[in-house]
């Protein structure tokens, strides 16, 4: 193998949560008089931490979101999720590939710790990530495009940051790995290839991705 840790991506590589909470956002961001489309969503925010759409807001129209608009919008996102949410076609496989040759793995996310656990549990992808394999922004402080949620799960899991491979759908979360100084590979099952510049190989099918790892 030419890595010694794969770092997941969790929103739209792991659990196909992404059509899911940006329809719910944009729908949120409607109703508090902020007019936003699905496609604004996924072009804005796919991939970041909330504390970005709480600054392209201020930013945009010099408003303040509701203090408990990160509550509310997770409580709506949780409800869906426990509705709707399925992982993505074809992980399983690969975590099951990663663990009988006994590759190394984690997941390193923009969402919360309670929105990596809640989607883990609805999808049953539970069983394939304890305490020690998940990270989220939050324990960084910075979300991406800032590479040290990577720097951190890197560090975390012992593995210098040149054997790590990211795997990310987002271009924000491309630039990050890229920041990182890790290899990145681009799942374009939801984002076209050309958004994900600085990604080393693409992919669109989750199942080539054992082949893309030897």
């Amino acid at each position: 193998m030419r890595y010694d840790l794969v770092i997941f991506d969790n929103d739209g590589v792991l659990v196909d949560s992404e059509p899911i909470s940006n329809r719910l956002l944009a729908a949120y961001l409607t109703e508090l008089g902020h007019p936003t489309s699905y496609e604004d969503s996924l072009r804005d925010y796919m991939g970041a931490a909330m504390h970005r759409v709480h600054d392209m807001v201020v930013g945009r129209t010099g408003q303040r979101l509701p203090v408990d608009f990160d509550d509310v919008f997770h409580a709506r996102v949780f409800a869906a999720f426990e509705r709707d949410l399925k992982p993505v076609a074809g992980i399983e496989e690969v975590l099951q590939k990663l663990a009988a040759d006994s590759l190394p793995y984690c997941v390193a996310s923009s969402g919360s710790h309670e929105r990596i656990r809640v989607g883990h549990r609805t999808t049953g992808l539970d069983r394939w990530f304890d305490e020690r394999r998940i990270f989220s922004a939050q324990d960084v402080g910075r979300g991406k495009p800032a590479p040290d949620l990577f720097l951190y799960a890197a560090e975390r899991m012992g593995v210098a940051p040149e054997r790590c491979v990211v795997v990310e759908d987002s271009p924000l979360g491309v630039q990050a790995a890229v920041a990182a100084g890790m290899d990145v590979y681009g799942f374009t099952a939801m984002t076209p290839a050309e958004r994900l510049v600085g990604a080393g190989r693409l992919f669109s099918d989750m199942m080539e991705l054992t082949e893309l790892l030897v």
